[in-house]
């Protein structure tokens, strides 16, 4: 199966093959991203021994799967007792290899390996200094969909794997162009701007965009995967919490909690509106929840100083807000959805973010992706006046691009009164931040603006979703 997009992922897997030394590499990303498929993919001819961690698994049970994996490879294995035997029995297994050519070993779902009291880790440490780093002919892929595990305990690990890894890799969700690249091989015909809406409700999971069949609509997709009663989307989002972290219910409570707001929310008002107590506990779940890639956080520009959470994993987001509230049923779900207004307001807030996430194809098409900038947003308000502003650019060559983000099925009109807002708010903006800069103003809209006085006076650029679409 042809791997989509990834081409600095292949280039890293692939030049470990050509090293001259053993290499550790560490792969991490969100659940169903892709991460098994992209290394049995390039290493597909390399990969002498592969064996994945056991879910909720006790030691013993990881080691009889262990014993069981190298079985498979080795007619005569001993049967480890703990997890330093295991590697022990596994190196043995490497030493009967005659093969000059790099070998690799592939672990998926390291964090699952590490259960209490077992030494895992300790035993992993041991194997790689005292056995694997001495030899030149090995690849040890290592990989983890528990982000926060594989951050804390393996890349910036302060016993024997102390800088001990020659590489790591973040596998991030598909973007819009490598969505559409995936689609379009696998003989799926959406438009762009249908694939802009599944992109908001499915996001770039390669996982969940595998389940389309070919000559089902958009509408018929996302009915069948996610309010059919037995839709393979339809009960996900507690896998996915129950599979990566423990105690995931404080994980899902923040979740539900960022999802009914739009700017995202500070530490303490998440406290108040989720009932966890602030403390080791909140931070911990607020960090395995950033470094899975279901929420980020961020400070407003020229803001409040307290950091802001938000939302940001589009399955997620979709699933609290309609999946969850509708009953399973085989009527057109999405179809009577895309009629209602919250709907419509749900789907430009998520075109909002959607944008957030491709702001350096945006950079690329304003033709300043070469200049030094900061993005992020803006939110004020005084006794009298009040502004936000979702996306701005702050460049070093003195512009400043205020971005107003619409999503439509038509071309956006700008009237008097939405042009008197827009400049009421770049006036705001320019006072309150005592900006010097010039500040520009930039749409980004599904199918443009239609060209009018106003947009004539106001707008310095206007980019559509093909503009979105952009391979950097």
């Amino acid at each position: 199966m042809k791997i989509i997009g990834r081409n600095i992922e292949i280039e890293i897997l692939k030049e470990a093959l050509q090293s001259k030394y053993s290499e550790l590499i560490a792969i991490y990303g969100r659940r169903r991203v892709g991460k098994t498929f992209l290394v049995r993919n390039i290493y597909k001819n390399e990969i002498v021994f592969e064996i994945s961690g056991i879910h909720k698994g006790g030691l013993k049970e990881q080691l009889i799967n262990f014993h069981h994996t190298l079985l498979l490879k080795k007619k005569r294995a001993f049967k480890p007792t703990n997890w330093l035997e295991a590697f022990y029995a596994l190196s043995l297994y490497i030493n009967t290899i005659r093969s000059k050519k790099k070998k690799v070993i592939f672990f998926d779902e390291f964090p699952w390996f590490d259960t209490p009291k077992s030494n895992f880790l300790a035993a992993f440490d041991n194997f790689w200094n005292s056995y694997a780093s001495k030899r030149d002919d090995l690849v040890i892929v290592i990989c983890g969909s528990a982000a926060s595990y594989m951050i804390q305990k393996i890349i910036k690990n302060k016993g024997g794997l102390y800088n001990r890894l020659t590489n790591n890799i973040r596998l991030q969700p598909f973007t819009l162009f490598e969505t559409e690249q995936m689609l379009r091989n696998n003989k799926i015909k959406f438009t762009r701007y249908d694939i802009v809406q599944l992109y908001l409700i499915l996001g770039g999971i390669p996982h969940y965009l595998e389940k389309i069949k070919v000559g089902e609509s958009l509408t018929q997709a996302v009915d069948r995967l996610c309010f059919r009663k037995e839709g393979a989307l339809r009960n996900e989002f507690e896998s996915i919490f129950a599979s990566l972290f423990d105690q995931f219910e404080n994980h899902e409570a923040i979740i539900k909690v960022l999802s009914s707001v739009r700017k995202g929310l500070t530490r303490n008002e998440i406290v108040a509106k989720s009932k966890i107590s602030s403390g080791g506990t909140l931070t911990k779940t607020l960090t395995e929840l950033e470094e899975s890639g279901f929420i980020e956080s961020y400070l407003p520009y020229k803001g409040t100083k307290d950091t802001l959470y938000r939302l940001t994993d589009e399955y997620t987001m979709f699933y609290i807000r309609f999946i969850a509230n509708t009953k399973p049923s085989k009527g057109a779900i999405l179809n009577k959805l895309f009629s209602q207004q919250s709907f419509k307001i749900w789907s430009g807030y998520c075109f909002e973010t959607l944008c957030i996430k491709h702001v350096d194809e945006i950079k690329e098409k304003l033709k300043i992706a070469g200049i030094n900038s900061f993005h992020g947003s803006w939110t004020h308000k005084n006794k009298k006046n009040g502004a936000q502003i979702d996306l701005l650019i702050d460049r070093d060559d003195n512009v400043i691009n205020i971005c107003e983000i619409k999503f439509y099925n038509s071309p956006f009109t700008i009237d008097k009164k939405y042009a008197d807002e827009l400049i009421k708010k770049i006036n705001f903006f320019t006072e309150e931040t005592k900006t010097r800069k010039s500040v520009q103003l930039i749409f980004i809209t599904t199918y443009g603006l239609v060209n009018n006085k106003y947009c004539m006076q106001l707008v310095q650029n206007n980019l559509t979703l093909d503009d979105l679409f952009v391979e950097l």
